[in-house]
């Protein structure tokens, strides 16, 4: 696999297509979105035109470098962008390949050359790799950020944006009455409506169709999303190696029988080799999984693995215990009824004193 920084600009809905071009690359079959910088706003260069939001992604890729390109034009064409003989016209999106592993290739223009000219490239960019060398410049990114470059760049408060690039980006229910997120995904929903028997132009449900869709793009947010992405290198050495355990971690899941809700808490625990993991990391990596169509048996077990995978411990324990809809609202409407999974791995799963040291301490938290 192969890594490079793919610059963001956008000057037309830019609070709409920013996040867009990023979701559409998580959702890149050979594409995975590795980190995201802060968002920048900008002047536009070369001409009297409205200002850019900016930011840089980090993406690993089994493209080659001609065909990671081709696929950017592909999505942001998708995204409505018009290429004109104004390079510096306004545009919906703009995504280039601002490096790729230590290539040199200006016939490619990898590095771009924008890297060196200019803030908006060179300062985002820095945030998400700035030691990385430039080559033919012999400098790291964060060393040609350092420079004066133009033009002047402000980072966009979280408060004032009302935006994020990361995966559990927040959505907005109301807005304008013509506003579509998926179209095709709208469509379905309101023929459901038409089957149900209700008339989907009636005031309360006339924007039932536009909120279903992004409120399960957020659900399932987790098809988008990759184990390497979520822990974003935070694993760090350490020479412990007692039990590490994070209890009562509230996650929300979709049955895959009946596309209805189940939730409820997981225990995860883990014993270090050697290093550990940032703790928030083990809550990241329960909602990555469980934001799917799941069934509780494998996203236990999935939880387990990707710890297994990323950090390498000597051993993992997950116990999960939810509540299922499909159970409570219909069918044998069972309300107090919980189901309980595990998934032991290594020495959780060899040594009886560790089995039992976490199932006591899991045993205080169960109902």
């Amino acid at each position: 696999m192969s890594r490079a920084l793919v610059s963001l600009g956008s000057n037309i809905e830019r609070e709409k297509h920013l996040p867009a071009a990023v979701q559409a690359m998580r959702q890149h079959p050979q594409l995975s979105v590795i980190e995201t910088s802060c968002i920048f706003e900008s002047a536009a260069v070369g001409g009297d035109y409205p200002a850019f939001f900016n930011a840089v992604v980090v993406v690993e890729t089994d493209l080659d470098p001609g065909s990671l390109k081709t696929s950017l034009r592909g999505i942001e064409a998708g995204l409505g962008r018009v290429r004109t003989d104004d390079k510096n016209a306004p545009r919906s999106i703009d995504l280039d390949v601002v490096l790729y592993d230590d290539l040199n290739d200006p016939q490619l223009g990898i590095p771009d050359p924008d890297l060196s000219e200019y803030s908006y490239v060179a300062i985002p960019a820095a945030e998400v790799a700035g030691d990385w060398v430039v080559p033919g410049r012999n400098k790291s990114v964060a060393e040609i950020a350092e420079q004066p470059l133009p033009p002047t760049l402000r980072k966009v408060p979280m408060a004032e944006q009302n935006l994020d690039l990361s995966p559990e980006d927040a959505f907005e229910e109301y807005g304008p009455s013509d506003e579509t997120f998926n179209p095709r995904f709208e469509a379905l929903v309101r023929e459901q409506l038409e089957i149900l028997g209700e008339d989907p132009d009636r005031e309360g449900i006339q924007r039932t169709p536009f909120r279903v869709a992004k409120s399960m793009a957020f659900l399932t947010g987790g098809y988008t999303q990759s184990l390497k992405e979520v822990v974003n290198n935070a694993i760090f050495e350490s020479p412990d190696s007692e039990m590490v355990m994070l209890k009562d971690i509230e996650f929300y899941s979709m049955c895959e029988h009946h596309m209805l809700p189940f939730f409820g808490r997981a225990h995860v625990a883990y014993i270090p080799d050697g290093r550990v993991i940032g703790v928030s990391k083990l809550a990241r990596i329960v909602d990555v999984y469980a934001r799917r169509m799941q069934i509780q048996e494998r996203l236990c077990n999935q939880v387990a693995e990707a710890l297994m995978e990323c950090l390498e411990p000597m051993g993992v324990g997950v116990v999960m215990e939810a509540a299922h809809l499909c159970m409570l609202m219909r069918g044998v409407q069972k309300q107090n009824s919980e189901m309980v999974t595990s998934s032991l791995l290594g020495s959780f799963r060899t040594d009886a004193r560790t089995r039992g040291e976490f199932m006591n301490l899991v045993g205080h938290g169960l109902r």
